[in-house]
């Protein structure tokens, strides 16, 4: 009985994987059928936009713009079909094909999405790939200049600084990453502090909306406009591009990069810009990085705390201040290197001093380690004692590390209700936790991930609670998670209020006017209202 019932479920399972993929197949049949119908742009047929399985090129194209080794394995559910669109008009057909194609569309404009969202479902679906539409149009006259989706962020500043010395845009330290999901989750960066954040400083943008039209601001309206700046455009249509408003920095900036081990007072020091980094001048953005490093001792490890700065000005009123304010830290002189602000983008994103600036235009080179990443939120300075009790399970979780970003300046000026993202005034640092591996295998991935877990528990004594906040850009499907194929109101509300807090209602009644039946949607969308 058990060996014919078994045989009934293997036979009933095979049965059911045909069905999928037969149905699966008539919808990308019907899908392609659809495309060239829906695009009328003789110049850019969609054809040269399509790629299938049975393209040579599919496998590259799906490969070059995802990040994390995590969902490169045999594993991972494929694409049907990716339209890396050339044109708006290709863009406005993939909405309305898979709509009615019954597909599943997911959003990429960069790929760094740390949960791989925006390439990976678990139902049958389509990318639409945004990294070709990459223009950057800056106009001088009124400082502003207009982004397409899937310019990166190096690219952005390259063409700034080719045009003025003086302007800069408030955004991320990681060049690839692209300006479509990076602004629309809040967009982070070393001018927080004197600007705010990247959706601070947009004032239009262009948005195609689930019927396949193309919106404006004044178009789309108050509602929608405010919930793309930080709640996540991938909720609410495709983001074509952004007007954003150029900001102003001295000619001469000056950045400093100083590491402090457990044996050099790194406790006390770190203790001490808890107190002081958020009340510095807003000119001064320092981030404080925990990592683990060989100690003295061979064989011992021991914890070292890199202070990196970018300062608005030059390097001897940043002496005078950090010896006045922060003296703990020991910066000397020779710490200090004055640059462009250009040139400071360039090590803030690690590379070595002297890179030439056109390494910012280095497209994505595909994924280069596995990677897990959390996030939190931190109102009080954290004890010495708690500090060290953190430090003794870095070193026992190694190879994790922590980056802790400071508030204040401009951040503490901006409402929480300004835009979706509510972490604003009040708020000391920021945490993003990452554990990084070089080998695969199921089991490495269970143990690493386990152990960025196992601190993130740790340190919940000693940062934000009911709820426990965390930072859209570094997507954590820890923190809650919809299935793609459904739509959970409960479970939504779960991730939705740690990531928005009081913003998530509002959020979800824009969603519920622009997108009643879900269309845009993925694991951690904004949900509609469930109807009654």
């Amino acid at each position: 009985m058990k060996a014919s019932y078994y045989s009934f479920s293997v036979v009933s399972i095979l049965l059911l994987s045909t069905l999928i993929s037969l149905a699966a197949s008539d919808q990308l049949g019907d899908f392609l059928q659809c495309l060239p119908n829906s695009t009328h742009s003789p110049s850019w047929p969609i054809s040269q936009a399509i790629y299938t399985a049975n393209n040579a090129s599919f496998d590259s194209t799906l490969r070059s713009y995802i990040n994390n080794r995590r969902f490169l394995t045999s594993s991972t559910p494929k694409p049907l079909a990716i339209v890396a669109a050339l044109h708006e008009s290709h863009v406005q057909a993939t909405v309305r094909c898979a709509k009615s194609s019954g597909l599943q569309m997911r959003i990429r404009s960069g790929g760094h999405d740390y949960e791989g969202l925006s390439y990976v479902s678990s139902v049958p679906f389509v990318i639409l790939d945004m990294f070709n539409l990459r223009s950057i149009e800056i106009d001088m006259s009124t400082e502003t200049a207009w982004v397409q989706a899937g310019a990166t962020l190096g690219e952005i500043y390259y063409n700034i600084a080719n045009t003025s010395n003086v302007h800069a845009f408030p955004a991320g330290v990681c060049p690839t990453v692209g300006a479509g999901g990076h602004f629309s989750g809040g967009g982070y960066g070393t001018l927080m502090r004197k600007y705010g954040l990247s959706v601070d400083n947009i004032v239009d943008a262009q948005i195609v909306d689930v019927s396949g039209n193309i919106l404006d601001r004044k178009a789309m309206g108050e509602d929608l406009f405010w919930a793309i700046r930080g709640g996540g455009g991938a909720s609410f249509g495709v983001i074509l591009s952004w007007k954003i408003n150029l900001v102003r920095v001295p000619e001469t900036v000056t950045v400093f990069r100083v590491p402090r081990t457990l044996e050099q007072g790194a406790t006390h020091i770190v203790y001490r810009w808890q107190q002081v980094a958020t009340k510095l001048d807003s000119n001064l953005f320092m981030r404080a990085m925990p990592q683990v490093v060989n100690g003295s001792v061979e064989g011992q490890k021991t914890i070292e705390i890199a202070f990196y700065a970018l300062f608005l000005g030059r390097s001897d009123a940043l002496l005078d201040m950090i010896n006045k304010s922060f003296p703990e830290l020991g910066l000397k002189p020779e710490d200090c290197k004055e640059m462009r602000w250009i040139e400071s983008t360039v090590f803030w994103a690690d590379f070595p001093n002297g890179t030439p600036i056109e390494v910012l235009l280095n497209r994505p080179q595909g994924a280069q380690i596995f990677y897990k990443n959390k996030s939190d939120f931190v109102k009080d300075v954290i004890p010495k004692e708690a500090l060290k009790r953190i430090w003794k399970l870095m070193i026992k979780a190694e190879p994790i590390w922590m980056q802790w970003n400071a508030y204040g300046g401009r951040m503490s000026e901006i409402s929480g209700t300004a835009t979706p993202f509510p972490h604003r005034d009040g708020y000391l640092f920021k945490i993003q936790y990452n554990i990084g591996w070089d080998e695969g295998g199921n089991e490495t991935t269970v143990r690493n991930i386990n152990l960025i877990r196992k601190v993130h528990d740790a340190m919940t004594p000693y940062v934000t609670r009911d709820p426990r906040e965390a930072f859209l850009n570094y997507r954590d499907l820890d923190i809650g998670s919809n299935p793609s194929n459904e739509t959970n109101f409960e479970k939504a509300v779960i991730y939705g209020s740690k990531y928005f807090k009081h913003n998530f209602l509002r959020l979800v009644d824009v969603k519920t006017k622009f997108d009643p039946q879900n269309f845009f949607r993925n694991e951690q969308s904004i949900p509609p209202r469930p109807h009654h």
